[in-house]
């Protein structure tokens, strides 16, 4: 190395040095340097009271953390979204009077974008992660947001820690790893360094977090809303999507798998539903709450690490969304989209829960920097479809041309226009509800309890369910490096459920708690999958298939399935076509080599003997691995003795009929079924 080289070299690392700050063992500052005595709640006006403008330590926090990333998203960038349409079932006139949930004969068009939190723009999409399911109503008052997620509560309670638990989740800085995941040190140091977040991290390490498809898993709201109606009168109100599929899942090992054999795999399931015509529904429920019911639980309802349990308060449906065209460009569109839960039409207002506060300001933000300025109202995707006036003019991207002299208000120039509109006009008039208290950071004792619903979760899952959360803890644990963050996640988690804080010990290497344990005993019922809707329509069967199959059957079958909603395709030796002995020839739609069994919900063997030894083998992993995975199997003929000589042919879901007709109408019922999960799998 020359001498020039080492002082180039040196140079630069002495420049870099001025750049480089060890945080580690420092008090915490602005970045103006002002020492802060709390980073923990924002500024507010009374414990329960809505946060304030003046939190300079706040808007510090969030603006920052906002404009992290250029230009994608610094959450939800990995996202897909569809076209379509919202009609409500009845008026909901008693409870609000938004436009849009009046009358059942309107439809309203409707954009939806389904996301990942975590993982970056391109990574996969069947990681374990929060799914976001948002939704932007075009009504005749204007734009209303709903930005949903997959799961009902959130990690954190009050939004000045939103950078906090995104930081810790995602990639660890010192080496960008890993992508898309929580199996990380950062993540769960911060689980058991804030407490609040341990009834997300149950549901994070349930199947919600893993979902079969877009279409299969419900949305949200998270926060708490308010409904008003004509009278002035405010009701508390939660937002649900309920998907008409049912809600199911993919087990883990097929979601990893998944990920490298279709990292698109749920964009690509929704894209080709939508273009096949099987279009998904969502019926939207409400959980409303009248204003007197506000502390007679033992919860906040303001609190966003807290769900209200379906049956103390029970969803009721008022509408059902259906989507029913794919985008035109994903740029312009999916990623150009812009929601904020501050988009609300009149009837649809604003609670105190510390958290929406702070999305309020964040939401807005974001979009500054990420669509390049104050107008990206003005997308295409983005525009309302009622016109819009006002005072606000030029910036970045400014596609609209204000004729006249007049910007400002009040004027005379042009009559005082645009003129304010009264409320009895549709005019906008925020809910009054009083506010009073001290300027203080600091949480209501009622958001103190971090544990119950934790427990209620967990007691209300079934054996498998809770199979499944055991596994994903020693999972994501095992990829954890430190002994003491791992002993403090059994430690915490066993004030959740002694018993399965135990079973994550043992598998870790930790040592047992020295305490814990919950008197909660009380269940939800509702939270668990296997109390869904089940449905074979839209499932994916893999039909196995070689030459010299009987024809006539097998045609018999393949319409059966389609008439049922069922979508076969076939898996051949090669691509091509392959021929019955009656003359019968069906068109190859993969080989082995281009799909695998875990891109399908169920298996169909015709004909899985071959003169390829290759072949054989690969048909016996495919069938055996879907087996694995618990999924329907079925047989008929030669494929039916196939699966007799193994153990797989007395196994439940299997179903083995030659018997045309009787096999249609079991093995669809079994694909409804979705998972055997009392499958012995040796």
């Amino acid at each position: 190395m020359s001498d020039e080289r080492k002082i180039n070299e040196n140079s630069k690392d002495e420049q870099l040095e001025l750049f480089r700050v060890v945080d580690k063992g420092k008090k915490l500052t602005t970045n103006q340097g002002l020492k802060m005595a709390e980073d923990e709640f924002s500024l507010k006006a009374g414990e329960r009271g809505p946060t304030l403008m003046e939190d300079f330590h706040f808007r510090e926090k969030m603006t920052h953390f906002d404009h992290e990333r250029i230009p994608e998203r610094v959450v939800h960038a990995r996202g897909f979204a569809a076209h379509g349409e919202f009609q409500v079932y009845e008026s909901m006139r008693k409870y609000t009077k938004a436009k849009f949930l009046q009358n059942p004969a309107v439809k309203t068009p409707v954009f939806v974008r389904f996301s990942t939190v975590v993982g970056s723009r391109g990574s996969a999409e069947t990681v374990r992660d929060v799914r976001g399911l948002a939704t932007k109503f075009y009504t005749e008052e204007g734009v209303y947001d709903l930005v949903a997620n997959n799961i009902p509560v959130f990690f954190i309670q009050d939004g000045i820690k939103f950078p906090d638990i995104v930081h810790a989740i995602k990639p660890e800085p010192d080496n960008e790893i890993p992508q898309a995941s929580s199996a990380h040190d950062t993540y769960w140091d911060f689980v058991v360094s804030n407490q609040e977040s341990v009834h997300m991290t149950m549901w994070l390490m349930s199947d919600r977090a893993i979902p079969r498809s877009f279409r299969m898993m419900e949305g949200f709201g998270v926060n708490t809303f308010r409904f008003v109606n004509e009278r002035g009168t405010a009701y508390f109100v939660k937002f649900h999507w309920k998907p008409k599929l049912g809600v199911h899942s993919l087990v883990w090992d097929e979601a990893q798998k998944i990920s490298g054999e279709d990292p698109d795999f749920h964009r690509r399931d929704l894209w080709e539903n939508i273009e096949k015509g099987n279009f998904p529904e969502f019926e939207l429920g409400v959980q409303i709450l009248d204003e007197e019911d506000e502390f007679k639980f033992d919860f906040d309802i303001l609190d966003a690490t807290k769900l209200w349990p379906e049956e103390d308060i029970p969803v009721k449906i008022i509408g059902k969304m259906t989507l029913n065209r794919n985008v035109d460009n994903v740029f312009a569109e999916t990623e150009q989209v812009a929601f904020h839960p501050g988009h609300v039409v009149p009837g649809i207002d604003f609670t105190n829960d510390p958290l929406l506060q702070g999305r309020l300001f964040s939401y807005t933000d974001t979009q500054l920097i990420r669509l390049g300025g104050p107008n990206f109202h003005e997308i295409p995707i983005n525009r309302p479809v009622c016109p819009f006036h006002n005072n606000q003019r030029d910036g970045y991207h400014r596609q609209t041309i204000n004729v006249g002299k007049v910007s400002y208000h009040k004027n005379t120039l042009a009559g005082n226009t645009p003129t304010p509109v009264g409320e009895e006009e549709g005019g906008y008039v925020h809910y009054q509800e009083k506010v009073e208290g001290c300027k203080v950071r600091a949480r209501s004792e009622s958001f103190k309890d971090h544990f119950s619903q934790a427990t209620l979760f967990w007691n209300s899952m079934s054996k498998p369910e809770k199979e499944h959360i055991i596994d994903a803890f020693r999972f994501e644990l095992g990829k954890v490096k430190s002994k003491s963050v791992r002993q403090q996640v059994v430690d915490i988690f066993a004030n959740v459920n002694l018993d399965f804080a135990l079973a994550i010990a043992e598998y870790i290497g930790a040592m047992p708690p020295k305490g814990g344990g919950s008197p909660i005993t009380k269940s939800s019922p509702a939270l668990s999958q296997l109390n869904t809707k089940f449905s074979a329509d839209t499932r994916k069967v893999a039909v196995i298939l070689t030459d010299g199959f009987n024809g006539r059957d097998i045609e018999f079958v393949l319409e059966g399935l389609k008439a049922n909603g069922v979508q076969p395709e076939i898996i051949s030796e090669t691509f091509g076509k392959v021929r019955g002995y009656d003359g019968v020839i069906l068109k190859v739609d993969h080989t082995f080599l281009t799909a695998h069994s875990v891109l399908f919900d169920a298996v169909y063997i015709v004909r899985g003997s071959s003169k390829s030894v290759k072949f054989n083998k690969e048909a016996g992993q495919f069938v055996y691995e879907a087996y694995s995975h618990y999924k329907p199997i079925g047989a008929t003929h030669d494929g039916k003795k196939w699966l007799e000589t193994d153990e797989m042919g007395q196994s439940v879901g299997v179903v083995l009929e030659d018997n045309t007709e009787r096999f249609v109408k079991a093995f669809v019922q079994a694909i409804a079924t979705h998972r055997y999960w009392n499958r012995k799998i040796v």
